[in-house]
């Protein structure tokens, strides 16, 4: 291996770190505060993104449906060919674009509204299309990607994903959420061994 490639993988780190930290520093409070607020109440929960974004947006489903608040993904295209059936007046759509002008998201926000669905937005550009379509903005920062072109989304997807997991660490405090519920829902592997072994 190159020395040049193994100072570029040690930067890495440091890029994807910096990414963090400035997402940390453009943090919110009043509109995370409101995020969690209703993520934490609404019914049911929608994400959606293209890309590395919509990763980190399924992901994101995930991780609230281990907090037991029933979430999932809705693919863009699928969405306005009828899977944006799932959500309903008073639930929430939470969509992520870096840019905050991804062409395909325009659709199933257009349909938010009509649904009167509160729509939540994660993007750096606060002042984007996207962003001004959304009832909340959550902001996020990327330094630098970590390739030498700055074109793959690599700070941006970690980024991202810190603040969604920001948005469930929130979502715990708020609604009271136990680890005995996450035991009942998760007996599988290393995890489930672990916090259901008292049960054995």
């Amino acid at each position: 291996m190159k020395h040049e490639t193994k100072e570029r993988i040690l930067a890495a780190f440091t890029i994807e770190s910096d990414s963090i930290l400035a997402t940390r520093d453009a943090f919110d409070p009043e509109a995370f505060e409101k995020a969690v607020d209703i993520l934490s109440t609404v019914p049911r929960i929608g994400t959606t993104g293209c890309g590395h974004s919509g990763i980190a947006c399924m992901h994101f489903a995930h991780s609230l449906c281990c907090v037991e608040r029933p979430a999932r993904f809705l693919s863009p295209a699928e969405a306005v060919h009828g899977a944006s059936g799932f959500l309903k007046k008073g639930d929430a759509l939470v969509w992520a674009s870096r840019g905050g002008k991804t062409d395909e998201l325009f659709g199933i926000l257009d349909i938010c509204h009509t649904k009167e669905v509160t729509v939540i937005g994660v993007t750096e550009n606060l002042s984007s299309p996207l962003a001004a379509k959304s009832h909340i903005v959550l902001p996020m920062k990327v330094t630098s990607e970590t390739d030498r072109y700055n074109s793959q989304g690599t700070s941006s997807f970690t980024a991202l994903a810190a603040v969604f997991d920001a948005l469930q660490t929130g979502i715990i405090e708020e609604t009271g959420y136990q680890n005995e519920q996450f035991a009942l829902i998760h007996p599988g592997g290393a995890v489930g061994k672990r916090l259901n072994k008292s049960d054995s």
